[in-house]
């Protein structure tokens, strides 16, 4: 068995060594211009989720008179936070789990989620180790035919998969809904790419204490490729809890749906889609990715500085 403590200190080095890379920074003296033009990008990205919001505390007339700011000091309307609880019960009730349909939506959209990263996060580490560290006849070329499927437009593989959806009798099952999303061409550059920044003399020091790929990976690897790993977590995170053309194509029963399903299928009002209450409906849903966001921000910068630069 490996000894941590033994090659603690080799890996302090190699944490040292890349606090060092990730402090590099741009030149500071940027010119206006270019803080300008970033400005505007920020602003422009951030409309549509500042109107979505601001309609979630509209009432209904403020909404079809097209107020847009119905509050003090430029109106007397006060915020309408029963929107979020009139949107969750119009959604309907589940009658198996005596509760609101949307907290069952809610509870799919996280077991999918974090189902399917763990999946990516595991698969992806064990290729990208394979890649990066073990000698495996023909890996770069098999290396390039893993990411050569990245060009294959993902309606194209659609039809086929569906088909093996039902032949393996998972329709209308969590299997369906997170098996196929199990593993991410994505994610094993990403971590390739971080783990061969690590020195192979970390891999030559943890086999002469007694440390196998698995081990060596699991206490060495990983920690040194923390922001990869936190990158890869946001991104699948994202792109599960967001996904709706799949969900809606291998479920059935409502108690199987996700968010993304169950707003498409939102109850209409008797003028048309209550715009208001669908806003609510959508700034709780869009929550959770913020919150995940904002924690993992700051690993961005070190993952976008380090990527590609092997040490």
């Amino acid at each position: 068995m490996v000894r941590q403590g033994e090659i603690s200190e080799r890996i302090l080095t190699s944490v040292d060594a890349k606090a060092a890379v990730v402090e590099r920074r741009l030149p500071r003296r940027v010119s206006l211009p270019i803080y300008l033009i970033l400005i505007v990008g920020a602003l422009v990205s951030l409309a549509p989720f500042v109107y979505m919001v601001m309609t979630s505390f509209k009432s209904y007339g403020s909404l079809i008179n097209n107020i847009f700011w119905p509050w003090p000091p430029l109106g007397s309307e006060p915020l309408q936070w029963q929107n979020y609880v009139q949107a969750i019960g119009q959604v309907g009730w589940d009658k198996q789990w005596g509760t609101w349909l949307f907290f069952r939506y809610f509870a799919n959209s996280a077991i999918v989620a974090l189902v399917t990263l763990t999946g990516v996060l595991v698969t992806s580490s064990l290729a990208a180790y394979a890649f990066a560290q073990m000698e495996v006849p023909g890996k770069n070329v098999l290396f390039v035919i893993v990411l050569a499927t990245i060009m294959v437009p993902s309606d194209l593989v659609l039809v086929p998969k569906v088909v093996l959806i039902f032949d393996f009798h998972w329709y209308n099952t969590y299997l369906a809904l997170t098996v196929p999303f199990m593993d991410s061409v994505f994610g094993i550059f990403l971590l390739r790419q971080f783990f061969l920044q690590v020195p192979r003399d970390l891999f030559e020091a943890a086999r002469i204490d007694g440390a196998g790929h698995f081990q060596y990976l699991r206490m060495v690897m990983l920690p040194l490729s923390y922001p990869a790993v936190v990158v890869l977590a946001l991104f699948t995170f994202i792109w599960a809890w967001d996904e709706f053309k799949w969900p809606l194509l291998v479920t059935r029963d409502s108690n199987m749906r996700v968010l993304a399903v169950g707003l498409q299928q939102f109850m209409m009002g008797e003028g048309g889609t209550n715009t208001h209450l669908l806003m609510a409906l959508s700034t709780i849903m869009v929550t959770p990715v913020l919150f995940f966001y904002f924690l993992t921000q700051k690993y961005f910068a070190e993952a976008i500085l380090t990527t590609g630069i092997k040490g």
